[in-house]
This record gives C-alpha cells, structure tokens and sequence, in this order.
C-alpha cells in the first residue's frame, strides 16, 4: 500500500470514522485531485451514500480580491446559502485538506478579506455551528503543495521542499512504511483523554500564563467547561478526530474574564496574510491595546471583524516537548503550529459544556462563551512558559513547567 493511500485511508477511518450511508464533503485544492480521488475511494469503501468533492483554488481567489470590488466579494447569493445548508442537512461527514500558501494575499487590500470573510460568517452560520458543535464527523487535514513547501523549506529545491514536508505531514499524523497508524491512534487518542480527564477534575477556575517574552496573561474559564483533544464523540455518537495531527487539550474561556498581555511565539498565517512579532493586551476579556511589528494592518482588520473578534473562544494547552514541536519545523499552517505550542484563539469559542450543542446563540454568550464569526488561533507558547491553575475553590496549582505538562 502506498502512503498517500495509507494516510487518505486513515483519515476516512480514524479522522472521520466515516458510517454507511453518509455522505461525505471534501474541501481541498484542484491540484489535489488525486488524492481527493484515494479519499472518496476509501468512503465508498465504508459505505458512503455519497462524496461531494469542493475544489477551490486560493490563486483564483487573489484573482477575485484584486478585481473585484467589495460590493461584489460580499454579494452571497440565496442559492450559495440554500447549497451549504442542504449539505449540513445530510448525514454528513466534512474534510478539510488546507494546504497554505503564505504570503499570496500580500498584495491584496486587508479590508476586502475581512470584508468577504465576514459576509461569509454570517451567511454560512448554519456550517459554521455544524463543525463548533459537532452535530456530525469532521476532520481537518493537510496535504504539501509545491508552494507550501517553498515557504517553510526555503533552502531546497521544489522537489526536495516538497519530499521534506510530505514526510512531515506524514510523521506528524503517525504514518510510517512499516508502522500500524490504527494503533499508534488508538494510544495518542487514550493518552489525550486521560490526560483531559485529569484537567476536568481539578475544575480550574482561570489559568495564568507567564514566560521571559513578557507573556504575563490570566484566562478565566467558564462554569462547567469541559476539557477536548483527540478523538470525541459527534452529535451523532460517532466517534472522530476532528484534527489530525492533533497535540492539544483545549477548553472555553469566559469571554469576559481575560485580564494581562500576551506575545505570540510562532508566526500566523491567516488568510493568506503573515502576522508576527505582536501583542495583545486584555482587560475584562477584550482586546485594548495590540501592536504588530510584521502584518499590523492584517491583525487591525482581523481584530475588527466583528463585534466579539476581540474576545477569545479557546484555550489551549501543548507541552514544549511534544513531536511536532521537536520537529523544529514553522509550518505556516495553524494545523500543525498551534499542535506546537500553547496557543489562544480569537473569535467563536467552542460550546464545551454539558449540552453545549444545543444551546443558542444567546444561550452561549449567558454561559460565558464567545460568538463570532471568526475562530482565528495564534500561538504563545515557549520553552520557560509557566502555567498555574487556580481552581474553584481557591486551590493554586502548577500545570506547566519549562514549557511542558506536569500534571501527566
């Protein structure tokens, strides 16, 4: 069995645990026909009803953003609402192929992205809900591009580049020549649920993050939070992993309760946009004060996206010492950098209590529970990040330190 066949396997049968009779989504790029094609195959092997392939290309993208006007870009029509709500609406299973291409957007105006991405955001909330709670199966997943490749190895050759990311996606998600993925799966996913059973039974109230880059941040948790990572159950009772790789275990902060400064450690890669060197300052849960030496002007629009785009939705915790951390490797692709650090997300936060998927939109933000239309990660964590927990009843304890877990 090739690789790509092994690995386009295992994210039919482990990340989404695809079931007979459902119908599969497959967002990914044209140039990956053929691996979309070892996907659908191994889909229909479990029974699918049906696979819908959805190739978008993000050079035609730029194409559109610098010809067309904003008016246009924001122009969602009813029938690309009807299509992405009838979809949602079957048994469905979504897969995610993102393969980055930094710097593209460079050229193209900030406010027009931001624009397009919020017309979408409240177009597409019906989408958007299906994957934040988990009503069915979903997995995002990477696959190499030549141009991908280029930014992180910029040194090589384009086929050199491309072999040397290949290989670390691969490694990244436990696939090998020789190995069994399905078990190497099975312990990562027990080792990740132990190890949030043990963080949900210390109840934290808030966790304060500190390291020598000035990071100096206390996170407030809601009532009741639950901590994620690895596989999990869907609406639907069907387990699945929604991210592969995955590194984290993650929880919901009280959108309100966010107080200090945190700097960013690794690179972000939103939109197509670099955004590093910066900061954020929180009082009360929003955003006050930020700075950016690299992508100013792209982290201005993204902070502006709407309403609670200053508040944060996640909150995550990643050891220093973990395998795609030791890889050494900056991704530029928030998949694979954010299962490399502890990391925060700006925007939408995830409905992590007892029937969080059920509850609306009001609902969410009485709990604490940030709405918004972007969900965006940016990583902070560092090798001498320290990280104490403060639980509900006045209990201090250390969770992190040098950068790594303490508490498993």
């Amino acid at each position: 069995m090739t690789l790509d066949k092994k690995y386009a396997e295992l994210l039919i049968n482990v990340g989404l645990n695809v079931q007979e009779g459902q119908t599969l989504l497959i967002n990914t790029a044209p140039e990956h026909h053929a691996f979309a094609a070892l996907c659908t195959e191994a889909a229909y092997a479990r029974g699918a009803k049906q696979v819908i392939n959805n190739f978008v290309s993000e050079r035609i993208e730029r194409l559109d953003f610098l010809n067309q006007s904003t008016e246009t870009l924001t122009d969602i029509k009813q029938w690309q609402i009807d299509e992405s709500e009838w979809r949602v609406d079957q048994d469905l299973c979504l897969l995610a192929l993102r393969s980055p291409n930094p710097g593209l957007m460079d050229d193209v105006d900030s406010s027009k992205v931001m624009a397009r991405m919020a017309a979408q955001g409240q177009a597409f909330t019906k989408s958007r809900n299906y994957t934040m709670s988990s009503k069915g199966q979903w997995c995002v997943a990477a696959y190499p591009t030549v141009e991908w490749a280029r930014a992180v190895f910029t040194n090589d050759t384009d086929e050199v580049a491309y072999t040397k990311l290949y290989d670390a996606i691969l490694k990244a998600t436990r696939i090998t020549e020789e190995n069994d993925p399905y078990q190497e799966w099975k312990n990562h996913n027990a080792r990740l649920v132990g190890q949030n059973e043990v963080l949900n039974k210390l109840n934290f109230e808030s966790l304060h993050f500190t390291n020598d880059k000035g990071t100096d941040i206390t996170v407030g948790l809601v009532k009741g939070h639950q901590w994620g990572g690895g596989a999990k159950p869907a609406q639907n009772g069907v387990v699945f992993n929604a991210n592969m790789p995955t590194e984290e275990s993650f929880t919901t902060p009280d959108r309100m309760n966010v107080n200090g400064i945190v700097y960013n450690s690794i690179a972000l890669n939103n939109n197509g946009r670099l955004i590093d060197d910066f900061w954020l300052k929180f009082v009360d849960g929003e955003v006050v004060d930020y700075d950016a030496k690299i992508g100013k002007e792209a982290l201005d629009k993204l902070l502006l996206t709407d309403e609670n785009s200053k508040r944060i939705g996640e909150i995550a915790l990643v050891s220093y010492d973990s395998p795609i951390s030791n890889m050494g490797i900056l991704f530029l692709n928030t998949l694979f950098d954010e299962n490399a650090s502890c990391h925060i997300a700006l925007g939408q936060g995830y409905p992590l209590v007892e029937g969080g998927g059920t509850l609306d939109r009001d609902e969410l933000l009485e709990r604490g529970i940030n709405q918004s239309i972007i969900h965006v990660d940016f990583m902070f964590g560092t090798k001498d990040m320290k990280v104490s927990g403060k639980t509900f009843d006045g209990k201090e304890i250390e969770i992190m330190q040098e950068g790594n877990l303490i508490l498993v």
